[in-house]
């Protein structure tokens, strides 16, 4: 196998959920050397789940997980407020400022740290996921991401290329009393997609940005499946990725290696993930259906495997360290047992999901028991037991969790 048909394998969320199962039965054979498996605490969790999407939800009508859902905290309608400032444009210049803003918020949003916080200018403060989608909402609408300051509402390949650390703390309001954790990480991936924007203006248009994505998705009929749009993310973007996981000279991302996954030539020992990907995809679904597009096959995606959802089955007693002592310990991505936690988690999630959809009676899309849901169980229950902390500590450059 070559390496573009490797890492075409590598690329599908077909692929991700075959190997997390492979690694999730190993670890019910009592095989994994990391974790073992409790599926008597399955239920449990998946009844928390379904009571806390219940009372976030009492009609069921759960929305998507989404960056948007970070954009109204607070109760404040931001779309309402950008719809307003882009009044004077078509439709397709606003799917395209919504792309821009979804795409760089997205990539700016890895795990913010316990000790960082963003005051909104006459309004609250928000903190972690929530303060980081309201700090960029608000550094996009003051054009910190466009080089035309006649035109603000957009982002585009030359702003994003002139990037650094200072412009982008003063935005989030980062300093040494309010630190946020992997800062020069997210800048150095926002330079890098300026790069690749530039590079690519058949996907990207020009000037290069990346609204251009909806000329390059929507054809005529006006529709497009999910995993269509987060192929597209993987070939265009991957080489924003900082990391050195790579097949010849193809960056793979959010890709890492364990040692108990067989696979055809090349692709062995890979467990792909595309976390960022896969949740920017998720995100993507709002603005492309409110311009008219409709987005089939979206459980084709796989749940997202970072420290909420995985932390979630660790504190509901599904997954158990082997080593209790681990907790203490700082992992790495590349690790494998945060490769194998992140693994399980994936597989798990497809199972919970479908306790959560028995027990609510509705046929819930997992991208709706994830918001409902997992992510907000997982978190909930971090805030309860650590703080907020996640139950195992992992050193982010702010481009994985």
């Amino acid at each position: 196998m070559n390496a573009h048909a490797a890492a075409t394998t590598l690329r599908s969320t077909a692929t991700i959920r075959e190997r997390a199962g492979l690694l999730l039965n190993r670890a019910r054979a009592g095989d994994s050397p990391w974790f073992t498996v409790w599926d008597d605490r399955l239920p449990e969790v998946a009844h928390d789940v379904a009571t806390l999407t219940r009372s976030r939800h009492p009609d069921l009508d759960v929305p998507f997980h989404s960056r948007w859902r970070h954009f109204e905290a607070g109760g404040v309608d931001r779309r309402r407020r950008l719809g307003d400032l882009l009044d004077d444009a078509d439709d397709r210049e606003r799917a395209r400022a919504m792309i821009d803003l979804t795409v760089v918020s997205v990539l700016l949003d890895a795990g913010a740290g316990p000790d960082w916080r963003y005051r909104e200018t006459g309004g609250a403060t928000f903190t972690r996921s929530e303060g980081l989608g309201v700090a960029s909402f608000h550094a996009f609408t003051a054009g910190l991401f466009s080089s035309d300051p006649t035109r603000p509402l957009r982002a585009d390949a030359a702003s994003l290329r002139a990037l650094d650390v200072d412009s982008l703390a003063r935005a989030f309001q980062v300093d040494a009393s309010n630190p946020l954790i992997g800062l020069p990480g997210r800048v150095e991936v926002l330079r890098r997609l300026g790069a690749e924007l530039d590079a690519q203006p058949v996907v990207f248009g020009s000037p290069a940005r990346p609204g251009g994505l909806f000329d390059a998705l929507v054809g005529a009929d006006r529709r497009i499946t999910a995993h269509a749009i987060l192929t597209q993310l993987l070939v265009s973007l991957s080489p924003i990725w900082p990391s050195d996981n790579v097949i010849g000279d193809i960056p793979l991302g959010d890709c890492w290696h364990h040692a108990a996954i067989p696979g055809p030539d090349g692709t062995g020992g890979w467990m792909p993930f595309h976390k960022l990907s896969q949740w920017l995809t998720y995100s993507l679904l709002e603005p492309l259906e409110w311009s008219g597009v409709a987005v089939d096959g979206i459980d084709a995606l796989t749940g997202l495997p970072e420290y909420r959802n995985g932390g979630l089955l660790i504190d509901g007693g599904v997954l158990a360290l082997r080593d209790p002592e681990w907790s203490t310990r700082t992992w790495s991505a590349g690790d494998e047992l945060v490769v194998e936690w992140r693994a399980l988690t994936v597989a798990l999630l497809d199972e919970v999901a479908a306790l959560v959809r028995t027990d609510l009676g509705v046929d819930v899309p997992l991208a709706r028991v994830l918001e409902g849901g997992t992510w907000a169980a997982g978190r909930a229950t971090a805030h309860r037991l650590r703080g907020g902390l996640p139950p195992l500590t992992i050193d982010s450059d702010g481009t994985v969790f």
